[in-house]
């Protein structure tokens, strides 16, 4: 799982568009309950002395998602989560550099329920759909380079 920067694609056009990463200053930055997570990304990026830009601060990520797909900022999103719309292209990662986290996602459930039917044909489906996201965001991303 990773962290990074999405947006609308209409950020990537025009005069003003995103081509570097110290673009995105330029920009309403959408934050999740504080931008400690961006300031770890600006550093990933090169960019230590950056004064952050002031955006809205929302406390789901879906939230920080659709406001990036309105154009409202750009928005730091997890992988599993922005997938879909990466695919569909309602939104674009302008740069390759993303914040690898430590956690992750897990299936869960008590050991003695994990043989049922019901629950392996539950988590057989959610790994191929999850396959299936990787497989085409890594055929999208291809495309980028």
């Amino acid at each position: 799982e990773q962290l990074f920067p999405v947006c609308s694609p209409k950020l990537m056009a025009g005069r003003n568009r995103i081509t570097k990463p110290s673009d995105l200053l330029k920009f309403p930055l959408l934050h999740l309950d504080d931008n400690k997570s961006w300031s770890r990304w600006f550093e990933a990026a090169g960019i230590t002395d950056a004064e952050l830009p002031r955006g809205l601060i929302l406390n789901r990520r879906s939230m920080l998602i659709d406001a990036a797909i309105d154009g409202q900022g750009v928005a730091l999103a997890l992988t599993t989560l922005a997938a879909w719309d990466l695919i569909n292209r309602r939104i674009v990662r302008p740069f390759d550099i993303g914040l690898r986290l430590s956690k992750t996602f897990w299936i869960v459930c008590p050991k003695t329920s994990s043989t049922k039917p019901k629950i392996k044909t539950f988590r057989e489906w959610l790994l191929a759909e999850a396959a299936d996201d990787a497989r085409r965001l890594k055929k999208l991303f291809a495309k980028k380079v």
